[in-house]
């Protein structure tokens, strides 16, 4: 049995899938630069790995949440443009500028910061001023964007920082046609015009997220930032399955039984006994559980593939393991169990698990803990 066959659990990430949902993303908004959003670890996925595989595909720029993950990249020696937006006060705002990192500003206090920090550091920061469009999370209101802008050009005249871009985010456009997809678009035009008008020179403009990038090419201007859409998931199953936008999943998750055995019917399994058998029957054991992020909401629902047929998760998902009914099905201990990969071996897919835990794929694939090894397949491009 060879070394990825005998782990507990793994996750097989598809470094050539992933390269070619890139180009797929690229080749969708060929006018636009590409930016591989690699936040919460590649969301699931690996950050440095899926980074690196991105940037080889054709990505111009890297996305993190946090200045922490930013970073993370920089030590790891990736160069090239990376941007981070979710900052809170007294964060690393000198290491990013030294680390020519692109941070994000939504309001005065984290510009006063940024310039307080570049003077220290004796820099100018790259900044993006975010506009809040309509989402109302992140990002300036519109009534509070000229004195953001007055301000950040101010710093900018005074040497202590360059805005390199206006950005926003949206709410809704993994729904096609809702309404607040023009009125966020028709805001965003309208903030950046003014920002313009008032000296504001950005390298990009951008607002587009993975729903955005298939579905909406006025969003693109001049950068899309491509999320799940890279790790071949489909923003939103009602816009198409991951094979409809000619994307492939790059995660397969997978386990080895750890236990075979006979038990009669009448057999309660795992706690509170929420199944029963209801026949002499074989269960298989399955190595993981919710401290491996397999979600406790899909107990005796989510689908799991053993000895080639698709089976149901018997009772409750434990803290490290749960349990599948095998039938008379002869099933040997260290047999693979795949909960969820591309879906073309006939296993279950993350967007089966996410309706039997009533989630979205995003969470299923981006919860998956650091107990469960990753293990990147062709690390390095094939020749072309």
């Amino acid at each position: 049995m060879n070394e990825t066959a005998s782990l507990r659990a793994r996750a097989e990430i598809d470094l050539a899938a992933l390269r070619a949902n890139v180009r797929e993303l690229r080749a969708r908004a060929a006018g636009a630069q590409l930016m591989a959003v690699v936040k919460s670890d590649a969301y699931g996925h690996g950050a440095v790995p899926c980074a690196r595989a991105a940037l080889e595909a054709g990505a111009t720029w890297l996305g993190t949440a946090t200045p922490q993950e930013a970073l993370a990249l920089r030590a790891a020696g990736l160069g090239g443009r990376v941007m981070c937006w979710l900052w809170t006060p007294g964060g690393p705002w000198r290491e990013a500028i030294e680390a020519g990192i692109d941070v994000s500003v939504s309001g005065m206090w984290a510009l006063r910061e940024v310039v307080a920090a570049a003077t220290e550091a004796g820099a100018p920061a790259r900044v993006q001023l975010k506009a809040d469009t309509g989402l109302g999370r992140n990002g300036c209101q519109p009534a509070d964007w000229p004195e953001l802008v007055a301000a950040a050009r101010a710093a900018e005249a005074a040497g202590t920082l360059r805005i390199t871009g206006l950005w926003s985010h949206f709410a809704c456009a993994d729904e096609p046609g809702h309404p607040s997809i023009a009125a966020q678009l028709t805001a965003f035009r309208d903030m950046t015009a003014y920002a313009e008008k008032e000296g504001v020179d950005p390298e990009v403009r951008h607002m587009a997220n993975s729903p955005a990038t298939l579905t909406l090419p006025e969003a693109h201007f001049d950068l899309v930032r491509t999320g799940i859409a890279m790790y071949g998931i489909s923003p939103s199953p009602e816009l198409g399955t991951p094979a409809d936008f000619g994307l492939r999943p790059v995660m397969t998750l997978a386990a080895s039984i750890a236990l075979v055995k006979r038990v009669p019917a009448g057999h309660g399994i795992s706690y509170g006994h929420h199944y029963t058998t209801t026949a002499e029957t074989t269960l298989g054991l399955v190595p993981v559980g919710y401290a491996d992020g397999i979600p406790r909401h899909a107990s005796g629902r989510a689908p799991v593939l053993v000895g080639g047929v698709t089976r149901r998760i018997a009772g409750r998902v434990a803290m490290d393991q749960f349990v599948v009914d095998l039938g008379g099905d002869e099933v040997g201990v260290g047999s693979e169990a795949v909960l969820f990969g591309p879906g073309d071996r006939g296993e279950p897919t993350a967007e089966d698990w996410a309706r039997a835990a009533d989630t979205i794929a995003y969470e299923i694939v981006t919860r998956i803990g650091t107990r469960v090894p990753r293990v990147h397949l062709n690390a390095t491009p094939a020749e072309s």
